[in-house]
């Protein structure tokens, strides 16, 4: 069988080992970076096809006609049409738990930044404040702890109920917001996410992108937070209504926000949340996930899903 990944550089740079993978398959291709014109070339005579982010459209499945598995190196399958790889039969396989730890500490270190006003103090002694002080420390921004406020979680997977522990390690209460599923209704206890934002002091986000979550956190919902409160949003960038974030931070509603995701990605330079002037805002470049410990983490999940697959047994396999 002929392997072929096509964005390794979206998850290696020269740090991991992967020698496991290549022992996965006889034959291999890596590709740095595949642009879009040079998909259909790629996986013309592939039977095993792994991506990051790279499309993989109807398109691209029918230009394989070898083609057999397709492994992501991620989580979300949204740039895979699976409705034309199932009406192959060929199983798509996504990479599941693998950057826990990676994650759960950016949330916190996004939380820990806003509530210390960590950035604000360190432009501050840039600025030589601390130096012209007339006393021994700063104090110009108010800082607050973790411990006693209360955190709502959206999505409790493996990630939201790894938030949820760590956040109670704090000494934060935490609640789980109910499913947004509509078959959840009068099934699902926990209190809908709209009873439950006027309680909050921070919400953090851990559920996919689909068209029911796209726009979650809009400029009603954010409303709805009480004034001072934190958004945390390490999921997906679709998600949040990014000029109503703006406006909210700006308008001084929202009390801050720690954002790692964007829609798209890599964004314009005129995204509405690259503005210089957003106060209160801690906004990364898709980096939770990133720990070189979950990078190996997800080359051994796509070494698995493809050792499961020729033994017969397919895992992570994602349906329509």
């Amino acid at each position: 069988m002929k392997g072929v990944f096509l964005d390794l550089n979206t998850v290696d740079r020269g740090d991991l080992d992967l020698e496991p993978l290549r022992q996965a398959l006889p034959a291999w291709e890596f590709f740095q970076r595949t642009a879009p014109g040079q998909i259909a070339e790629r996986v013309r005579d592939a039977e095993v096809v792994v991506t990051n982010k790279v499309c993989i459209g109807a398109d691209a499945v029918a230009s394989a006609p070898a083609l057999r598995l397709i492994c992501t190196a991620a989580t979300g399958t949204n740039n895979i049409d699976l409705a034309a790889a199932a009406a192959r039969d060929i199983p798509v396989c996504n990479a599941r738990n693998y950057a826990t730890d990676s994650v759960v500490q950016h949330v916190f270190a996004l939380l820990l930044n806003l509530v210390t006003r960590m950035d604000a103090y360190r432009a501050d002694i840039r600025a030589g404040r601390w130096s012209e002080s007339d006393q021994f420390c700063l104090l110009d921004h108010p800082i607050r702890t973790l411990a006693g406020m209360h955190l709502g979680i959206v999505g409790f997977g493996v990630l939201g109920q790894a938030t949820a522990r760590t956040a109670e390690a704090f000494g934060m209460r935490v609640t789980i917001a109910g499913s947004l599923r509509p078959d959840a209704t009068g099934v699902d206890d926990r209190p809908p996410l709209d009873e439950l934002l006027p309680q909050l002091d921070a919400l953090s986000l851990h559920c996919p992108l689909t068209d029911r979550t796209r726009d979650l956190i809009d400029a009603r919902r954010l409303a709805l937070m009480p004034p001072g409160s934190l958004l945390i949003n390490t999921a997906r960038g679709g998600l949040v209504e990014p000029q109503a974030l703006a406006d909210s931070l700006r308008a001084g509603h929202l009390g801050g926000a720690g954002i790692d995701v964007l829609d798209p990605e890599p964004p314009p330079a005129n995204h509405p949340l690259l503005a210089t002037d957003i106060p209160n805002l801690v906004l990364t470049p898709h980096t939770a996930w990133a720990a070189r410990s979950a990078r190996q983490n997800v080359l051994e999940e796509v070494r698995a899903n493809i050792a499961a697959f020729r033994a017969g047994t397919p895992r992570n396999v994602v349906t329509p």
